[in-house]
């Protein structure tokens, strides 16, 4: 039986290239897993499924070695695990190099095969790397720039500080500081302490 194992990170990430890729491989539509999930464990429902069903003998075909993980050790494993111990093959469509139906029968084949997953898994983890550093060297300059992350302070209007001054000095009943807030009671409470708390942080 052959399956596809289609992966992206985010739900709003899309899967389409690589379902067309699987499509274009002559796979089944029922034979296709597909998880809208990080990459950072194998605790993905899809995947998990599917490692159930696959049996030695079985093809599991990907788009990519980062669709299968993000972690150089992990994807090693998990590789080792469906080739050795369920004895199922592996495809990876965009470096048919990896490809052990084609390697499993020579020594050299299956070392060819082991030296480009790990040349691979290793740039994966390595550019992922490379992504973050630079993603933090960014927001560190733009911090010495001036740009403040994160959600912006709320300026209260005079309305709503003299609301909550004339609740607290009991000059006005709860019913009344909702009403000239705009608030639910809730919510008042929250702003209030906002307030209460920056003045004493001052």
């Amino acid at each position: 039986m052959t399956y596809g194992y289609a992966r992206v990170s985010s739900r709003d990430q899309n899967l389409t290239r690589q379902l067309e890729a699987f499509e274009e491989f002559g796979i089944e539509k029922r034979h296709i897993f597909c998880d809208k999930e990080s990459g950072k464990d194998f605790e993905r429902s899809s995947y998990l499924k599917l490692i159930k069903k696959l049996k030695c003998g079985d093809l599991l075909v990907i788009k990519s070695i980062d669709r299968l993980g993000r972690n150089y050790n992990m994807i090693m494993d998990e590789w080792g695990r469906i080739t050795k111990d369920i004895q199922a093959d592996v495809l990876v469509l965009d470096m048919p190099l990896l490809d052990t139906r084609e390697k499993a029968d020579t020594l050299v084949g299956k070392f060819i095969a082991d030296i480009v997953l790990q040349v691979l898994s290793f740039v994966a983890e390595n550019e992922r790397e490379n992504i973050r550093a630079r993603q933090a060297e960014g927001i560190a300059a733009a911090k010495k720039n001036g740009v403040v992350f994160g959600r912006p302070k709320r300026e209260y209007s005079p309305e709503f500080i003299g609301a909550v001054n004339d609740f607290l000095g009991k000059k006005i009943s709860l019913a009344a500081a909702v009403e000239i807030t705009g608030t639910s009671v809730g919510n008042f409470y929250y702003h209030l302490h906002k307030i209460t708390g920056d003045k004493r942080g001052n």
